[in-house]
């Protein structure tokens, strides 16, 4: 059995490689070719005129980097290192492993959906950041779905496939921030990694600072006023017995005199969803490449230690899963 890991296109050289641009207002017929061509080659695209208004993806950004700004007695509160608390602001700028140091600080909010009464339990400065926060993840949520539904619609499995548990965890808002560093030879905001969601829709700030891995290089992903960066996530390759591709990735640090910060929201699995390849991609000529197992046992096998610094090096240098590693803990859960 094998397990979400790196995977690269095997053609053209990194420095002519960009993410593909979709264009949501295009034919469904379109749109279906786009996504999965992207997703079979790279993992990752952007996206435009996907409905959601340029003045909510502004204003959810502005409101991040006010937040991060914010003197830390404002900030005190929200502090742990606690994985089990649905919301908490972390720093992963004072440890290091390895020889590499981590140059980043987070605000994670994990929340039932329709977010309903979570809303009083996130943070309440600066002013308007709540109600900003909350109509920009159902926004955000609504991009990421109608992008699996036209997911199920290319590769012709039931076009609800992606309703109910499988969509129905927690979903998750990560606010990133990386202060500038002073030496970004010497640091890196994220070391690689895959999303173990099952999509992920990442507002990337006017800052750059995301790479894709590619033909053993780093694309430099380019913003694109308006778009969305989306990525496939590990559970959404296990669906299509890998397809569909979870790509390594990570974000470099800035020497800019602006901080970078970015908004990430992921769609996840329920914890007790079986997950495993869909039936439409397992025959005698492909046998399932992964093992079905709930959400729960995935994120026990594979937690995200980069995002906390008592775990970190435990994986080495690059926190993708490998085929070893998921067979050693399968035989543990």
């Amino acid at each position: 059995m094998e397990t979400p890991m790196l995977h690269t296109a095997k053609q053209l050289p990194p420095a002519t490689v960009s993410l593909p641009i979709i264009d949501m207002s295009g034919s469904r017929d379109e749109l279906r070719r786009a996504i999965l061509d992207a997703g079979r080659e790279l993992g990752f695209f952007q996206v435009v005129n996907h409905g959601v208004s340029e003045q909510l993806m502004l204003d959810m950004e502005v409101l991040a980097a006010e937040f991060f700004e914010m003197p830390e007695a404002d900030k005190a509160a929200y502090y742990s290192d606690d994985i089990r608390n649905a919301n908490r602001l972390c720093s992963g700028a004072t440890y290091e492993t390895g020889g590499e140091r981590y140059w980043h600080d987070y605000l994670h909010l994990a929340y039932d959906f329709p977010v309903g009464d979570h809303v009083k339990d996130w943070p309440d400065k600066p002013q308007r950041l709540r109600g900003v926060m909350e109509e920009y993840v159902v926004k955000a949520r609504g991009v990421g779905m109608e992008i699996l539904k036209l997911v199920c619609e290319g590769i012709g499995i039931r076009p609800d496939y992606f309703e109910g548990a499988i969509s129905g965890g927690d979903m998750v808002l990560q606010m990133n921030h990386y202060p500038r560093c002073p030496d970004p030879t010497v640091a890196v905001g994220q070391p690689p990694h895959s999303d173990r969601s099952l999509i992920t829709m990442l507002l990337p700030g006017p800052i750059p600072g995301l790479e894709v891995a590619y033909n053993g290089g780093w694309i430099k992903v380019k913003r694109i006023p308006g778009a969305f960066v989306i990525n496939f996530g590990s559970q959404l390759e296990v669906v299509t017995n890998g397809m569909l591709k979870s790509i390594e990735h990570r974000a470099m640090t800035t020497s800019s005199e602006h901080p970078r910060t970015s908004a990430a929201t992921f769609i996840m699995p329920a914890g007790d969803c079986l997950i495993g390849p869909a039936e439409e991609f397992v025959d005698g000529d492909n046998p399932p490449r992964y093992r079905s197992i709930t959400f729960a046992e995935f994120k026990r096998a594979f937690p995200f230690p980069f995002l906390f610094p008592h775990n970190v090096g435990k994986l080495g240098p690059s926190l993708n899963l490998t085929t070893n590693d998921l067979q050693k803990a399968q035989k543990e859960i």
